[in-house]
């Protein structure tokens, strides 16, 4: 390994309107090196990586590559001098082939007609897909392949520049457990061809899966840097959050073995995705429900929600038997669903935290022939402090929050109808471990004043840490049952990849 880094940050500090993103941050990378970037939602590293690649200019401080000091003013001048980034939402365009999105805007022309030379395109596209081990048509529509492949593509894209340092905003978090070891396949590969990678992961365990040093930032302020083989989870948790954090998993409480049945659901099956499902939740009880991708999980509370229509089965609310036809039934019987995609099901980001927490619930704010905006601001305002919800006031854009505080909002506007059963679809999906944290403690709370919580997640940790008791969920279908005592990652994974109990 060369001693002089491929990129180095020094003491570079942004500044927007009433806010220092940045203060004095440090970031070096080094050549044939995978370094992780970590930091709570707000830390500053969207705002870093934007510097780097020319969105955002810096207002102080300096870059340098090969030991040298740049000047990126624009994401060009970031492309021409060999860095690259792949951000979470890929940027790639449906509607074209695989080809024209990894040479959009600099697609070869030939001939009188200046036609585009899709031949040449077609090959050289094949050649970066091969890179990456795709198997994937140069020719296929991506709009047509699966999130892995579209990841995949964006990889091929971002190669084509050629890059020395490449930049990826977290790149698993639609994958499955296969495609992640697919792509740090990839990772590894490109790590030996001499290029340095900057990656950006909530997900602890995969940092030290692939990482060789670690930087992390808090509050827009450098910490420390250190290799990953003189890190620990703790440590590092430690780091991002400014305090130690004896367990990530808050549990409080433990409901009584003869508590009431608040929800029961009796054979439940619905087309070729749901067969058979019978399952009782106490009132109190965190469930947790696991299983791969494809396994029937979202489905399932879908079902009981209202949302998908089912063929046959019964489900039961404090023993009575009810049937929802709509989601707005299941609501006006004490049933909530915050869903896995915040933002395209669970919240309208363009509204302010206060019209999210109370549109679903108009009626409760109906007074004199119209709607009281001084109640709307009560409630929304206890609830904010309640969930610890870190925004400028009620009035601000849920688009604007961190990814954690967008999920607490979700929460929150469903805590105003004060459910019997909330239903919880990967509820820390894509936030960082202070705002897991602080989710599983509004679980826990929530569970010790009685309401019934089903909690889907494919994080065994968090299925471990939270569950008072475990479904596994395969093909559709219950492979097993296991206690919080009794169960182990082992006894789970082997249920949901073989259809039975270890």
């Amino acid at each position: 390994m060369r001693d002089v880094p491929i990129l180095e940050v020094r003491n570079v500090t942004k500044r927007f309107p009433g806010v220092v993103a940045l203060n004095r941050v440090n970031l070096t990378v080094r050549p044939n090196e995978i370094h992780a970037l970590l930091g709570e939602n707000g830390a500053g590293k969207s705002t870093l990586m934007k510097i780097i690649s020319g969105a955002y200019q810096k207002d102080e401080g300096e870059i340098l590559l090969d030991g040298r000091p740049v000047q990126i003013s624009k994401p060009s001048d970031s492309m021409n001098l060999g860095i690259a980034i792949i951000y979470q939402d890929l940027n790639l365009i449906p509607d074209l082939s695989v080809a024209e999105n990894i040479f959009f805007g600099r697609l070869p022309h030939k001939g009188f007609l200046r036609a585009v030379d899709f031949n040449m395109i077609k090959h050289a596209s094949q050649e970066l897909l091969t890179r990456v081990n795709a198997r994937i048509d140069p020719m296929a529509r991506v709009g047509d392949l699966s999130v892995a492949d579209r990841q995949l593509v964006a990889i091929a894209r971002a190669l084509s520049f050629k890059p020395r340092v490449l930049i990826m905003d977290e790149p698993t978090a639609s994958l499955s457990a296969q495609e992640v070891q697919t792509l740090f396949d990839v990772m590894r590969d490109l790590k030996t061809q001499n290029v340095g990678l900057i990656f950006i992961s909530h997900h602890l365990e995969e940092i030290f899966e692939i990482a060789d040093r670690v930087t992390v930032l808090r509050d827009g302020q450098y910490v420390d840097s250190k290799p990953i083989d003189e890190l620990d989870k703790e440590t590092i948790v430690h780091m991002m959050v400014g305090r130690r954090m004896e367990t990530l998993y808050p549990r409080v409480h433990s409901p009584q073995p003869d508590s009431d049945v608040v929800l029961r659901v009796e054979g439940l099956s619905q087309g070729n995705t749901l067969h058979d499902i019978s399952f009782g939740l106490r009132r109190g009880e965190i469930l947790g429900i696991s299983g791969l991708v494809g396994s029937g999980r979202s489905e399932l509370m879908h079902s009981i929600f209202g949302g998908r229509p089912i063929d046959s089965g019964e489900i039961w609310l404090e023993g009575r038997k009810v049937q929802f036809h709509s989601p707005s039934e299941a609501v006006a019987y004490g049933i909530a669903l915050v869903p896995e995609d915040r933002g395209d099901e669970g919240l309208h980001l363009e509204m302010s935290v206060r019209e999210n927490i109370c549109l679903p619930h108009l009626r409760r704010f109906y007074q004199n022939f119209r709607i009281s905006r001084k109640a709307e601001e009560k409630t929304s305002k206890s609830l904010i402090s309640r969930l610890n919800v870190k925004t400028t006031g009620s009035e601000q854009l849920v688009g604007f929050l961190s990814g954690g505080n967008q999920q607490k909002v979700a929460i929150a506007k469903w805590l105003v109808s004060e459910p019997k059963v909330l239903i919880l679809d990967e509820p820390t999906k894509g936030v960082d471990v202070g705002a897991k944290s602080e989710i599983h403690r509004i679980m826990s709370e929530l569970a010790s004043r009685g309401v019934g919580i089903i909690m889907v997640s494919p994080e065994l940790p968090e299925i471990l840490g939270m569950s008072d008791r475990i479904l596994v969920m395969s093909n559709g279908r219950i492979a097993a049952e296991f206690s919080r005592a009794e169960a182990t990652p082992d006894k789970i994974m082997m249920a949901a990849t073989s259809g039975g109990a270890a």
